[in-house]
């Protein structure tokens, strides 16, 4: 697999685990990485950190948050080793026994990766979520926009 396959697959694990519910190993993925919201000033470093950033995530009966993470418009720059960037899309689409099929946040991921050993791994995630929709399925405290 050439590198930027693997750092593809890496955005896709990522959606992967959060679209399971494996919220821990979500956090662990970004172990030695800042992980930032265009929203926030916040700047969470490491696992434990981030995990808290998921506290607020509703998971259902099934131990899902019963959401499908899409990653589109994947752009990758691998600069000189061990360095890596990207730039990608998501939507986050839900559907659960009170909310009909629907897209609940759309945005962009800005990120940074290192190669250890290796295996690329996050060292920086900014996210801008751009279009947010009924999030009060999906997050705790979180309302319907409508």
């Amino acid at each position: 697999m050439d590198d930027r396959d693997a750092i593809a697959a890496l955005l896709y694990r990522y959606a992967e685990l959060l679209d399971a519910g494996e919220l821990d190993a979500v956090a662990a993925l970004f172990e030695h990485a800042t992980w930032r919201s265009a929203r926030t000033s916040d700047v969470l470093r490491g696992a434990e950190a981030v995990r808290h950033a998921y506290d607020g995530v509703i998971l259902y009966e099934d131990g899902t948050p019963r959401t499908k993470h899409v990653i589109t418009n994947v752009d990758i720059v691998c600069h000189e080793a061990p360095v890596a960037s990207s730039r990608c899309t998501f939507t986050v689409l839900q559907a659960t026994s009170g909310l009909a099929l629907q897209p609940v946040l759309a945005g962009r991921y800005h990120d940074e990766f290192e190669l250890v050993d290796g295996t690329w791994r996050f060292t920086d995630r900014l996210i801008h979520p751009d279009l947010v929709g009924d999030l009060s399925h999906h997050m705790r405290g979180r309302r319907s926009t409508s």
